[in-house]
């Protein structure tokens, strides 16, 4: 067996199904009982009040008995047609947001016609290549009714570029929209991989989006600071909230130092968090975020304004925790995790999709994990009162003590010359916590329940959905003819500002979308960034 290194007291350690002792992911040990004597006794100043500073009980005084989060489902595949159509569908039912996933292509910048796109077209999201993609997504949605959060990072610029022209022709001003771009690059270079420039300019595309949208898109979430898919990667809790917040700290301090007042975009600044299935610990973990980023904007960043010091989040139950083995079992993992989720004061929610250890959901299961959010806002009693574990001794010994570990995190970042200069780092750190994953689910220190324990022989038969290939091919097909149908000319005229631009200290958004109007597609756009700027290798 591999030996592991010294054991870090953010990963939970490998002893094995008969040591008594008992740990959360993070290595917190949890003790059989817990008393007054393990809360702080400054617990009265630590928590305050709701919708008061530091936050730790919800950013709302009334929480969800005044307004319920969000209800988002994560949706998109094949053609902007289909998407569409789930759309449609999941707003039928009682979806109150958008949530749009993209092709890998779209992810990276890249248009289905490019040869490296093969295969890929439509199949883990909707392809996005141009305005007219765009649109027809959008097709019967009044973009002033509805608010859309778009999963996108290297190329986020363009697509909320594409949407808010869309928005444009449906007679829906940009001071209207509302929703949400990933625009969260450090985490691609951490764990996720979907990257396209270097982290400098990287950088530089987030924060033109910052003082872009301050002055036309107002009421936009700028960035949703990801610790969501750290985590699928493998971290622990105390690590996702440590390099979330140390990446928001990159983010805050790139954004001054190209000129914007703290208090001009930190309202607008959300989060992305994941839900596990350890409810105490991950609602132990949103509370501890939320103290944690308050006292951050206040104290390091001289933040006046309430608005900026509130950590606004969204969190998606853990794609990483559904199994593809009895794969029922994966809908009282997402309510437990959305349970979580909302005790510990979401206020955005996805909740996967029973079969998504298989395949995208399919209609049925989205409607499940849909129908399981509006279970807990109506009858699991978790709406009815603010901060409902506040005061367990447990709970908030918990609180303190991811606080603690995740603002040792954040100090050895610091140390070592922030987040863009210790990628590495945490990328190490986040594959040794998954390791320990690994191999304490091989020993069963670690059950999960009917995939390494309570195993069954019988298979499931559950119909998953199939993306049709010919998708594919058509929507190549779509984007010649679009190619096909402009002035040339014109958008090579406008591609050239693009690269004039990259080379100036000019904001990159204004020349970008004058040339998305001009019909220029998404993979020409990010292609002239990518010969600027070049493109990141990882170590």
């Amino acid at each position: 067996m591999a030996t592991r290194p010294e054991q870090k007291p953010s990963i939970a350690p490998v002893v094995g199904p008969d040591d008594p002792r008992r740990f959360t992911d993070s290595g917190i040990e949890v003790k059989h009982l817990y008393t007054e004597d393990d809360v702080a006794p400054d617990l009265p100043e630590r928590l305050g009040e709701p919708g008061e500073y530091p936050f730790t009980r919800g950013i709302h005084p009334e929480m969800y008995r005044s307004r319920r989060w969000t209800m988002r489902q994560y949706a998109g595949y094949a053609s902007a047609k289909e998407t569409n159509e789930r759309f449609h569908y999941l707003i039928k039912h009682g979806s109150t947001g958008l949530s749009m996933a993209f092709d890998l292509p779209t992810q990276l910048g890249r248009d289905s016609d490019d040869p490296l796109c093969e295969g890929e077209v439509g199949r883990t999201g909707v392809a996005i290549d141009t305005i007219d993609d765009m649109r027809r997504v959008f097709d019967g949605i009044p973009l002033d009714k509805v608010s859309t959060s778009m999963t996108i990072n290297a190329p986020a610029a363009v697509l909320l570029l594409l949407y808010e022209l869309v928005g444009e022709e449906q007679g829906v001003e940009s001071q209207a929209l509302t929703g949400t771009t990933q625009n969260d690059i450090l985490k691609e270079y951490i764990a996720r991989g979907n990257f396209i420039y270097p982290p400098e300019p990287a950088m530089r595309l987030t924060t033109d989006l910052f003082a872009y949208c301050r002055e036309n898109v107002p009421k936009w979430n700028t960035i949703s600071i990801s610790g969501y898919h750290m985590r699928e990667k493998g971290c622990s809790a105390v690590q996702e909230v440590g390099f979330t917040l140390a990446n928001a700290i990159a983010y805050v301090q790139a954004a001054i130092d190209a000129g914007l007042e703290v208090d001009e975009f930190g309202p607008r600044l959300a989060f992305f968090f994941n839900g596990h299935n350890n409810v105490f610990q991950e609602v132990a973990k949103f509370r501890a975020a939320r103290r944690m980023w308050a006292s951050i904007m206040r104290e390091r960043f001289g933040s006046e304004n309430p608005k900026s010091q509130t950590i606004r989040f969204h969190t998606q139950t853990g794609g990483v925790t559904l199994a593809a083995q009895q794969p029922e079992n994966n809908i009282v993992r997402v309510a437990l995790q959305g349970f979580a989720a909302v005790c510990g004061g979401t206020q955005s929610l996805h909740t996967n999709g029973f079969d998504e250890a298989l395949a995208l959901p399919t209609e049925r299961a989205a409607r499940t994990a849909l129908r399981t959010q509006q279970i807990l806002a109506h009858e699991s009693g978790a709406t009815d009162t603010v901060d409902p574990f506040a005061g367990s001794y447990f709970v908030e010994a918990l609180t303190d003590e991811i606080e603690q570990g995740a603002q040792a995190l954040i100090d050895k970042v610091d140390e070592l010359g922030g987040s863009v200069q210790c990628i590495p780092f945490m990328r190490a750190e986040v594959e040794e916590s998954a390791w320990g994953y690994e191999e304490r689910y091989r020993q069963k220190q670690d059950v999960v329940v009917g995939v390494n324990d309570y195993v069954s022989e019988e298979i499931d038969d559950v119909e998953i959905l199939t993306v049709d290939p010919e998708s594919e091919r058509q929507q190549v097909e779509r984007l010649a003819a679009f190619k096909a149908d402009r002035d040339q000319a014109a958008v090579d005229s406008r591609l050239e500002e693009v690269r004039t631009a990259c080379g100036s200290g000019q904001n990159l958004l204004e020349p970008i979308r004058a040339a998305l109007k001009d019909r220029a597609s998404l993979g020409e756009v990010c292609g002239v960034m990518r010969e600027e700027f070049g493109e990141y290798n990882e170590a």
